[in-house]
């Protein structure tokens, strides 16, 4: 995709640097004096529109330690991509591979392969560690457990290759998983919504209350749900994306298995980035966790619980009302969370929306 800049300003210009990011210095600015010399820029991504607020700053009369000031960045990091930076060229200002130049090579001689290949199909029960020994005793040679390892990855030599394949794509996929410890929290609106369950049991039937809470500006929802599945999560999520107005730019729950699949999947379409609590660490989730233990003492124990989910979530959406409207939070200098976040106008209604606009 490109987008064309024009000589002289007008509404579709404006609406080109919006798109960018730009909109606030080109303000009583002509475009040449903006970019001077691009006739044509190449959509570029959100760290390098960054990198060119920098420059565009500077280039507007500004000195080096005044734009450091002003973006809180350091001159080294400021010198490194004023020195790449070109005009012409803004794919210049983004992120460099950082893969070594030289990488790791297969260091195992064939003789030492056909060896190691012979060994593992003869005790293949054992462990790298084992056979390492085993080798050493019978060759009179040292080799590492590496190795041996890389030979056995190379031809899948398993004693249940079906079992040990499902075994490496089960740690594959807990790889992928965004842990919230790498996150850096921001202090806005919808920067991060943290979202967990309730499990309780009423009068012989287990129900699931799913919670979500807005880390920043402690606005909270929640809905009881008959079953524990992931699209019981997923419509969850749908409504609690309505209310907020779609002001939603990550997520983060932990390991269940209702905050997998369809769960999933709805995030994607949502385009919210997904991140997990580590395991067995509920500390991770603590504003949620607390929103939870406040909805039990003051909703719960009041006399509130049914096994029926349209009474109990129509009696719920009172409360949250409340919690939201009139209840102080001491986290918030004792305001309300409408009160901290005026500019919010779509919280109400809560009860019901509609989640397949």
């Amino acid at each position: 995709m490109y987008l064309i800049f024009m000589q002289r300003v007008s509404k579709n210009d404006l609406l080109v640097f919006k798109k960018l990011g730009l909109e606030r210095y080109i303000e009583g600015m002509s475009i040449q004096y903006i970019l001077p010399e691009i006739s044509i820029v190449r959509e570029i991504s959100k760290q390098a529109k960054q990198r060119l607020k920098w420059m565009d700053y500077y280039n507007h009369g500004h000195n080096v330690a005044q734009t450091c000031r002003y973006f809180g960045i350091a001159p080294k990091t400021f010198h490194k991509w004023r020195k790449l930076y070109n005009s012409q060229d803004l794919t210049t200002l983004e992120d460099r591979s950082r893969r070594p130049k030289s990488t790791r090579q297969w260091q195992v001689t064939m003789e030492e392969e056909r060896r190691i290949i012979l060994l593992r199909k003869r005790y293949i029960r054992y462990g790298k560690i084992k056979l390492m020994h085993i080798y050493q005793r019978i060759y009179q040679e040292n080799i590492s457990s590496w190795k041996i390892q890389r030979v056995i990855e190379k031809h899948q030599i398993y004693y249940n290759p079906k079992k040990n394949k499902m075994t490496q794509d089960k740690r594959k996929r807990a790889h992928k998983k965004k842990r919230i410890t790498e996150l850096t929290k921001e202090p806005r609106t919808g920067f991060l919504v943290a979202l967990d369950t309730i499990v309780i049991n009423v009068y012989g039937y287990r129900r699931y209350i799913l919670t979500g809470l807005d880390i920043h500006n402690k606005l909270a929802f929640a809905r009881m749900y008959p079953g524990h599945g992931s699209a019981y999560a997923a419509d969850f999520l749908r409504r609690l994306h309505y209310l907020l107005n779609g002001r939603i730019e990550n997520i983060q729950t932990d390991n269940g298995s209702e905050f997998a699949k369809y769960f999933e999947k709805a995030a994607e379409s949502l385009n919210l980035v997904h991140y997990y609590s580590r395991v067995k660490t509920p500390k991770d989730n603590s504003f949620d966790e607390r929103f939870n233990r406040t909805l039990e003492e003051e909703f719960i124990d009041f006399g509130h619980l049914t096994n029926d989910c349209a009474i109990f979530n129509k009696e719920l959406t009172e409360w949250l009302i409340e919690y939201n409207f009139n209840r102080p939070h001491q986290s918030l200098n004792y305001l309300t969370p409408i009160q901290f976040e005026s500019n919010h106008s779509k919280v109400l209604p809560m009860y019901p929306s509609s989640t397949w606009a």
